[in-house]
């Protein structure tokens, strides 16, 4: 387990990613390739920004990736004038949307743990739901979707929601992931809205 740990997170400082959670998008888009060159992208929770640097890197000066956390957002910016964070909650500072401004969302939000299993399983479905929420007036039609959320008794309903605006879904654990973590992430693929 801490062999894993410590190869992922080696990695990512080796790579100048702040964190390993790199890894997870890595294996999604090399299986699925969700995110393509000149895409718009909007991360939310993206804080400390590993995915936004490795989504900036794939859509290239012709696009545009948008983080967005309640924590700033400090890194070495590899993709300047392409790549934007922005200070703010996802419950109210993302009112009133441009429709259809994405052609991917992605989302590694994560509650504050309490160490209450439930209870975390509950507040990540509740983060879970806001981003699809955000999706159906924030996503290009054919966009895609790649959400984080904890398994428990909530989780197929979550997945059954995101059924009803995808025409592809697909439920991921990355190898990336460590084996005791109840997350798994949540795939929709072709937005129709």
């Amino acid at each position: 387990m801490k062999k894993v740990r410590d190869y992922y997170s080696k990695k990512a400082g080796k790579e100048n990613y702040p964190a390993r959670s790199v890894y997870k998008l890595q294996e999604v888009q090399k299986k699925y390739k969700i995110i393509r060159k000149n895409n718009n992208v909007f991360d939310l929770g993206c804080c400390p920004g590993s995915w936004s640097l490795y989504a900036a890197e794939i859509v290239g000066p012709g696009g545009r990736v948008t983080g967005i956390d309640l924590k700033p957002v400090k890194v070495k910016n590899r993709a300047a004038e392409w790549l934007e964070f922005i200070q703010g909650d996802i419950f109210s500072d993302i009112s009133s949307p441009a429709t259809g401004r994405f052609n991917v969302i992605l989302s590694d939000m994560a509650p504050q743990t309490s160490g209450n299993k439930f209870t975390d399983h509950v507040r990540s479905v509740e983060l879970a739901a806001r981003a699809l929420e955000i999706c159906r007036t924030n996503l290009k039609s054919r966009g895609n979707f790649l959400c984080k959320v904890f398994q428990g008794e909530d989780f197929p309903g979550f997945v059954s929601a995101v059924r009803k605006f995808f025409k592809q879904v697909k439920v991921i654990k990355p190898k990336s992931s460590r084996s005791e973590s109840r997350e798994v992430f949540v795939l929709g693929m072709n937005f129709n809205k």
